[in-house]
C-alpha cells in the first residue's frame, strides 16, 4: 500500500502521458502513467497465492530496488484488486494509468465508493452504473434521503452493489429525518458493518429482517422503536460493536447478545420525541466495554444498568455532570454528585474486571478516586478531568493506615487541566509515591505554564526522586486532548481496546522525567 500511495503522489506531478478515459463519464482528474514503486521484496507464494499465477519480471529486470522493477503489478488481478479497494475512490479510479497492466483492473475490483468526495450526484450515478465488480463499501450522506431519495434508492438497486459489505450513511447537518429506503435492506445478507443516520428505521421493514454477518451497527439520530431495535440485535448473531448516538422512539433498550464487545451510547435531549431514557445490559458474556457518548460537561441524560458482564473491562467518561442519571453494576449504584463528583451506594461487591476508567469531576478530589479504586480494585488505567481544585488533598494522616492495605495497580494515570496548584499537587503526590506499578503519569497542562522553571519546581514538589515505581515516567504536555477523553466517531472507532487514549493531541511543548 505505501508503495502504490507513493507512485501515486509521483503521477500527480506528472505530465499525462497517457489516455485520460473516465469509468462511465465520472469526473475523475486522472493521474499520469508510471511504474508503481518497488517493493523492498518480491510477494512471497504464501502471501498472494500460488506461485505460478505471478508473473516473471521483464528480462534482464534484477532483484534491486535500484533496478525499477514494478514488483506490485506482478501480482494476481485478485490481489490488486483487494488493494485498490482499500484506496479513496478517486484514487482508486487513477491507478488504471498508472500502467497498461492496470488499465482494467478498477472496473472489476471490490467497489470502495465514497459518494461524500464528489460535488454532484450524477458521479455517482455514473459510476455505479459502469462498475462490473461487486459492491465493498458504499457511502454517502444523510440528507440525500431527503433530497434525493429516487436518486438513493436507485443506487441501492445496482447490480454494481451486490453483496455489499459495508453501507455508511453518514450524518449531515439535516434536520429531517426520512425512511430508510427499503432497497437498503437487500444487502442484509452481507452486510458486515452498517452505519445508518438522520433516518427512520419503520416496524414493517427491520422486523423481518436477518443480519448473519453483521459486526459493527451504528445508529445515530435514528427513528427506531424497541421491538424493532431489539429485533436488529437479536438477528445478528456475531455482531460485536454497537454504536447508539441520539436515537429517537424507544425509553429502554435491553441488550442480550452473547458476540457484543463493545458499546457506546447517549441520548438526545429532544423532548419532542420519545428519546432513549434507560440502557440495560442484560446479558452480554463478552462485552468489555461501554461508553457514554455524550460530553461530560453536560453527561448523557441517560440510567444504565449492568446486570451480567462478566468480562466489562473499560468504562467511562463518568460524569459528575449527568444529574438525571446514574450507573448500576449489579447491586452498586454510581451517582453523580456536583460537590463531591460520584456517590457510590452498596459498593460491597466490588468490579474486579474493570482496568480502564475514565471520569469527569468537577474538583479534584483524591477521597473520591480511593473509592472508585475500592470498588474497581483492578483499574490499569486512569483519565481524570477536572476543572477546579478546591479540596487540599492531603493523605498522609488521613489515609495512613489505608496506604498500607490498598493494593494500587494502576500502569496509567492522566490528569487533565493540571496548572501545578498545591490540591493537585498533593493528589498526584499520593500516585507518586503509593503506586509501585505505575508506568507513566501524564500532566495535561496550558501552554503557558510549561516552562523550564515550572517543570524544575514540579520535579521536586512531587518527589519524583522518591517515586515507589522505578521505572515510571512522567510527562508534562501541552497537547491537550480536545474530545474529552472520548474518541468515537464511528462504529470502527468502538473496537479500540483503549478509547480514551488520545490520538489526535495538537502539537504543543512536551517534557519527561525518568
Amino acid at each position: 500500500m505505501e508503495a502504490l500511495a507513493a507512485a501515486l503522489r509521483r503521477a500527480k506531478r506528472r505530465k499525462p502521458e497517457a489516455s485520460s478515459e473516465q469509468e462511465g463519464g465520472a469526473n475523475i482528474s486522472p493521474l499520469v502513467p508510471t511504474t508503481s514503486a518497488p517493493e523492498s521484496n518480491p510477494p512471497s507464494p504464501g502471501a498472494g497465492g500460488d506461485e505460478s499465477h505471478i508473473q516473471d519480471p521483464p528480462p534482464g529486470a534484477g532483484g534491486e530496488e535500484e533496478d525499477g522493477v514494478d514488483r506490485i503489478s506482478l501480482l494476481p488481478d485478485a490481489i490488486l484488486g483487494e488493494v485498490i479497494s482499500l484506496l479513496p475512490t478517486k484514487d482508486a479510479a487513477r491507478t488504471r494509468i498508472l500502467a497498461t497492466r492496470w488499465r482494467h483492473l478498477w472496473r472489476s475490483a471490490p467497489l470502495n465508493l465514497d459518494g461524500g468526495d464528489f460535488r454532484t450526484i450524477d458521479v455517482v450515478s455514473r459510476i455505479l452504473s459502469s462498475h462490473r465488480g461487486p459492491g465493498r463499501r458504499f457511502r454517502f450522506p444523510a440528507q440525500l434521503l431527503w433530497d434525493s431519495p429516487a436518486t438513493v434508492d436507485a443506487w441501492l438497486r445496482s447490480s454494481a452493489l451486490d453483496n455489499l459489505q459495508e453501507i455508511d450513511c453518514f450524518a449531515t447537518d439535516g434536520l429531517k429525518l426520512p425512511p430508510q429506503p427499503v432497497s437498503t435492506f437487500g444487502f442484509s445478507s452481507s452486510l458486515c458493518v452498517a452505519t445508518f443516520s438522520q433516518c427512520h428505521l419503520s416496524d414493517d421493514i427491520t422486523l423481518a429482517l436477518q443480519f448473519p454477518r453483521l459486526k459493527k451497527l451504528a445508529l445515530q439520530r435514528v427513528i427506531i422503536s424497541e421491538d424493532s431495535l431489539h429485533s436488529i440485535i437479536a438477528a445478528s448473531p456475531v455482531l460485536e460493536c454497537l454504536l447508539l448516538r441520539r436515537i429517537f422512539g424507544c425509553r429502554c433498550v435491553r441488550i442480550n447478545s452473547a458476540s457484543l464487545t463493545s458499546t457506546g451510547v447517549s441520548a438526545a435531549y429532544d423532548q419532542t420525541m420519545t428519546r432513549l431514557e434507560e440502557f440495560i445490559v442484560q446479558d452480554a458474556p463478552c462485552l468489555k466495554r461501554i461508553l457514554y457518548l455524550r460530553s461530560p460537561r453536560t453527561g448523557t441524560g441517560l440510567r444504565v444498568s449492568v446486570i451480567s458482564a462478566p468480562n466489562l473491562e473499560t468504562l467511562g467518561c463518568l460524569s459528575y455532570a449527568d444529574h438525571s442519571s446514574g450507573l448500576a453494576l449489579g447491586s452498586t449504584i454510581i451517582e453523580p454528585c456536583r460537590i463531591k463528583g460520584f456517590r457510590i451506594i452498596n459498593s460491597t461487591m466490588p468490579a474486579c474486571t474493570v482496568k480502564i476508567l475514565a471520569v469527569f469531576i468537577l474538583n479534584l478530589s483524591l477521597d473520591l478516586i480511593i473509592d472508585l479504586m475500592r470498588f474497581f480494585p483492578c483499574l490499569e488505567k486512569l483519565y481524570i478531568q477536572a476543572y477546579r481544585g478546591v479540596h487540599q488533598n492531603l493523605w498522609r494522616r488521613k489515609h495512613h493506615n489505608l496506604i498500607k492495605c490498598l493494593d494500587i495497580r494502576l500502569k496509567i494515570v492522566v490528569l487533565s487541566n493540571y496548572r501545578g496548584i498545591k490540591s493537585q499537587v498533593n493528589f498526584a503526590t499520593f500516585f507518586v509515591l503509593n503506586a509501585k506499578m505505575l508506568e507513566s503519569m501524564t500532566f495535561e497542562c496550558q501552554r503557558v505554564s510549561v516552562t523550564d522553571r515550572f517543570l524544575a519546581e514540579q520535579h521536586q514538589l512531587l518527589q519524583l526522586e522518591r517515586r515507589a515505581s522505578r521505572c515510571a515516567r512522567f510527562y508534562f504536555t501541552t497537547k491537550r486532548c480536545g474530545h474529552a477523553f472520548m474518541h468515537i466517531n464511528h462504529a470502527h472507532d468502538l473496537s479500540k481496546t483503549d478509547p480514551f487514549e488520545c490520538e489526535e493531541r495538537g502539537v504543543g511543548v512536551c517534557a519527561s522525567f525518568e
